[in-house]
């Protein structure tokens, strides 16, 4: 497509398309095509004037390359666009608070002072029924203040104030919406689905393929620790299943023949079949939606603190109001009170502030599921880190394969990676990558796999038990034994790697030896946590000891736990909140999920098992740990500009108060100064609460 460049700097283009008009569907798809072929985070596609921004990492000849191959039709087949975005939603509360201000501006400017009446009039009765009702439900709430202050002013006589006060009230119930509903879209986005295949039942034998090409009435195998990506009916095995993304229920349902299953639910434990119902999750996203709005999880102990303070301070303002009254016998001062309450910044200010915090946190890859959470990591004192896929890459590498009784290194990696690509663990990913390097394929030649959490995997190949798992799994659970004469060299295997360890009917036959690259942050980032607060970081891991205690004199943890099991890890932290503590944990596996749901905010990575990801309260993308250390003063931050608002919101209106009192401030000036400040401290609050490079790296 044609295209005009309008202005040019380092790194960065503002280009006009050279098209009659964009429609808000054609503006995601430019902003989503130029993000994919460029590798730009930052895109701004205006629709109304068929502009782009383009702040671009990679060669400049790329994106003129790619504005130059550009067509709406080519890059609508390219399927780039999430089936929600926010532009629309944007663009619904841009047009609905333009349209607020000038028709109160054109209502000043031109209309009479008697049809600004009448239009008050009809406006009040909005105002006036919702009070009515409150009281009628025995409620004293911020509705009956503005009910009462509409009211007065209109039997005063005064339509311009009434008129005054619910414009500001119409502006604040707009930028609430809107604030409430953006961040509502953005962390339902966040939760979509990352599924990209399954394994799909076809002539006695599974079949990894890719989620978008399975059809209703496809037969769909789930395990341990899976995400289910389509919704379904189970026709075969039982299994728990924990739905609490679409339900709200914590604890894992059973789920066996006949009962129905959902997009976005993990299998806990078990595995079972089921058949394809609705393809490509079926309508996942509004029900998440609908969830986030009904959960309570979206409401922080601070935001809940502000509500019942807001409802507890109406009987009192409503007091002062008679009181004021009975003692001056003045409806000037009277309204001056009655105009000026606590009640509306309050329940206004403080949501805005967390809603606002949990989107600047996913402008970082920072999914929140609620303000609790951005309380608990503000008020964190000890946080917990399992090893592997944390303190240490996602992606560990087989670094040797030791192979007893005459078996052979190729057949045995074959065999691993075959059982091992069923459970996607970031240990399993690295052998099956190492199988696919040497070029071995392992095709499904086993029985029934079955995974147990923690520990490892059992099979069946050629009428033999096969398990690979750790070596409390192998050798004590399931009293394995080194074949005789090769005890010097098991005694020999490097300390230094992690072990997977292969057992052929009770016979080791191989241990695949791995290593976890350190992330090369990890060190700062622990030093970060500190700095931040951080008095007690701890590691916790199911790998040896050896292990365990080189990677935690690397990155500086002040406590080390080797060898612990999942339900070790919930009990510590249990003990640690017991203490008085304010705990949260940082893990990535199946493992560690018990965990994750005990901490005060559980946090997992973004590529971890889709169970840790389901349980946690906080996700956070894998590349980086710093965003833990952008997440704690993210949460300071936030818990610093809640108690700045609740001080400037007693202070200053308390002051207007005096002054109406007092008869210096007209009802009129109250109510205005009252409700711009009410508006002036929400549109604060909906401002970011870090500077733009503190959500780099520090």
């Amino acid at each position: 497509m044609k295209c005009q460049i309008l202005h040019e700097s380092r790194g960065r283009l503002r280009v006009h398309l050279s098209c009659a008009r964009m429609t808000l569907r054609q503006a995601d798809v430019l902003e989503y095509y130029l993000k994919h072929t460029t590798g730009s985070e930052t895109v701004q596609v205006f629709d109304r004037t068929c502009d782009a921004v383009i702040v671009y990492p990679c060669a400049r000849e790329t994106v003129i390359r790619a504005l130059a191959s550009f067509s709406f039709q080519k890059a609508e087949a390219m399927d780039l666009v999430p089936s929600h975005t926010s532009r629309e939603l944007n663009r619904e509360f841009e047009d609905k608070l333009a349209m607020t201000v000038l028709r109160r501006a054109f209502s000043k400017l031109f209309l009479p002072l008697s049809v600004r009446a009448v239009i008050a009039m009809v406006r009040s009765v909005k105002y006036i029924k919702d009070g009515l009702s409150a009281l009628l439900h025995g409620k004293l709430s911020v509705a009956v203040l503005d009910a009462t202050a509409v009211t007065v002013s209109m039997v005063r006589g005064d339509f311009d104030t009434a008129g005054s006060v619910m414009f500001m009230l119409r502006l604040g119930e707009i930028l609430e919406e809107w604030t409430h509903k953006k961040s509502v879209a953005d962390l339902a986005g966040a939760m979509a689905l990352n599924v990209d295949q399954v394994w799909v039942q076809a002539n006695e034998t599974e079949v990894l393929v890719p989620v978008s090409s399975v059809k209703e009435g496809d037969l769909v195998v789930v395990r341990t620790g899976n995400l289910i990506a389509l919704d379904g009916r189970v026709v075969e095995g039982e299994a728990m299943v924990n739905q609490s993304s679409m339900t709200g229920e914590s604890m894992p349902v059973v789920k066996r023949e006949g009962s129905f299953v959902y997009a976005g639910t993990v299998c806990e434990e078990g595995e079972c079949v089921f058949r394809v119902e609705k393809t490509m999750g079926g309508g996942r996203y509004d029900r998440i939606v609908k969830m986030i709005e009904q959960s309570e999880k979206l409401k922080s102990t601070a935001e809940d603190k502000a509500a019942r303070l807001a409802d507890r301070l109406v009987p009192y303002t409503l007091g002062g109001t008679a009181l004021t009254y009975l003692l001056t016998r003045n409806v000037t001062k009277m309204l001056a009170v009655l105009m000026v309450d606590f009640s509306c910044a309050l329940k206004l200010a403080m949501p805005i502030a967390v809603l606002s915090a949990m989107r600047e946190a996913s402008a970082s890859h920072i999914s929140v599921k609620g303000g609790r959470f951005l309380e608990a990591v503000a008020n964190a004192n000890t946080v917990v880190f399992d090893k592997t896929g944390t303190l240490t890459y996602a992606m560990p590498k087989v670094a040797d394969i030791v192979t007893f009784a005459d078996y052979k290194e190729a057949d045995m990696l074959r065999l691993a990676a075959c059982l091992e690509e069923h459970y996607p663990h970031s240990m399993a990913n690295a052998v099956v990558e190492a199988a696919k390097e040497r070029g071995l394929s392992h095709e499904e030649y086993h029985s029934q796999v079955q995974y147990i959490v923690a520990h490892g995997i059992s099979s069946m190949v050629e009428g033999k038990k096969v398990i690979i798992g750790s070596s409390h799994f192998v050798f004590e659970d399931e009293g394995c034994h080194v074949p005789a004469g090769d005890e010097e060299k098991f005694r020999s295997l490097p300390a230094e790697y992690s072990h997977l360890y292969l057992c052929i009917a009770g016979e080791l036959a191989a241990v695949i030896c791995i290593y976890d690259p350190l992330r090369k942050e990890a060190a700062d980032a622990i030093r970060a946590l500190h700095a931040c607060g951080i008095d007690k970081v701890v590691m916790m891991t199911g790998d040896n000891r050896k292990t365990a205690e080189a990677v935690a004199a690397q990155v500086g943890v002040d406590e080390v736990y080797a060898e612990v099991l999942p339900e070790d890890k919930a009990a510590f932290i249990r003990a640690e909140k017991a203490a008085g503590r304010t705990v949260i944990m940082i893990g990535d596996g199946v493992n560690d999920s018990p965990a994750l749901s005990e901490a005060d905010a559980g946090i997992a990575i973004s590529t971890g098992a889709a169970i840790a990801r389901e349980i946690a309260d906080i996700t956070i993308a894998s590349e980086d740990l710093f965003e833990l250390v952008t997440l704690r003063r993210l949460s300071t931050a936030l818990m610093a500009r809640i108690h700045r608002n609740y001080r400037f919101i007693v202070s200053f209106n308390f002051s207007l108060i005096v002054l109406g009192v007092a008869g210096i401030l007209p009802p009129t000036t109250s109510a205005l100064l009252h409700n711009t400040s009410t508006l002036a401290i929400s549109l604060k609050s909906m401002t970011n609460l870090l500077p733009a490079q503190e959500h780099a790296h520090q």
